[in-house]
């Protein structure tokens, strides 16, 4: 084989090398995954913006820049000042609102207004929330709870109580107008009750309240985070 033989085969193989190179390259997920190890991933899509991924992890939504490898926190806003990353956080909340197993919820009332709350007894601005329900009719609310320990010690013995208690929706305004914090009461402790509650805190964990904390709702299919009574006034509308 000539000289010039040599360097025609070695075009070649290089040729093939570099046109198959793209395809050994490491996805943007498993260059993700390798770089954030530790962050429980549950997708990555590209964004409008060429080199940014949206990444989507537990309740939050942020972004990735593979190759630099940076991990952007913050929200994307458009040209009219829409919060794009808000507006897209809200819809995968959402579709997780729309899955949960509500035949384990507490169900309170029968009205048109459907509700689904993720809530902790001892939250003071929960008990704000409950208030203002209490005095609507038009509701048919589902009540999840997710005691945040750290901050209420006493709130999962009432949780245990009001899922094994006969009249649930009773034994929940019991707690939420203050009625258990004496504490005078046995909370139940069977295995119905034990599994009743590790569902209801999985539902919790599934719609993110991990970070966000409580109360947590959807309305009528909107979104609202805390006690913001003047929005779920608005999402209600008048009483009937």
């Amino acid at each position: 084989m000539n000289t010039v033989q040599k360097v025609f085969l070695t075009l070649c193989v290089l040729t093939v090398i570099m046109a198959g190179a793209p395809l050994l390259a490491a996805t943007p997920e498993e260059s993700f995954r390798k770089s954030y190890p530790n962050i429980r991933l549950e997708s990555i899509t590209p964004t409008d913006i060429p080199g940014l991924y949206e990444v989507v992890a537990g309740s939050g939504i942020f972004y990735y820049a593979p190759g630099p490898e940076y991990m952007i926190v913050g929200a994307i806003m458009n040209r009219e000042m829409q919060n794009l990353t808000q507006a897209r956080n809200n819809e995968l909340q959402g579709k997780k609102f729309k899955d949960l197993p509500l035949e384990k919820a507490v169900k309170i009332g029968s009205g048109p207004h459907t509700v689904i709350e993720i809530t902790d007894p001892d939250c003071p601005f929960c008990r704000k929330a409950s208030e203002f329900f209490a005095k609507r009719s038009d509701m048919t609310r589902y009540v999840f709870f997710y005691p945040i320990a750290e901050l209420h010690p006493k709130a999962e013995a009432k949780v245990r109580y009001i899922l094994g208690a006969k009249d649930q929706a009773k034994a929940y305004e019991e707690a939420m107008t203050g009625k258990l914090d004496d504490m005078k009461f046995t909370p139940y402790d069977d295995a119905a009750v034990a599994e009743l509650f590790k569902t209801h805190k999985e539902t919790g964990e599934k719609v993110g309240v991990v970070s966000i904390g409580t109360p947590f709702f959807l309305i009528d299919g909107q979104l609202v985070k805390g006690a913001n009574i003047p929005q779920i006034e608005k999402i209600l509308g008048a009483k009937k």
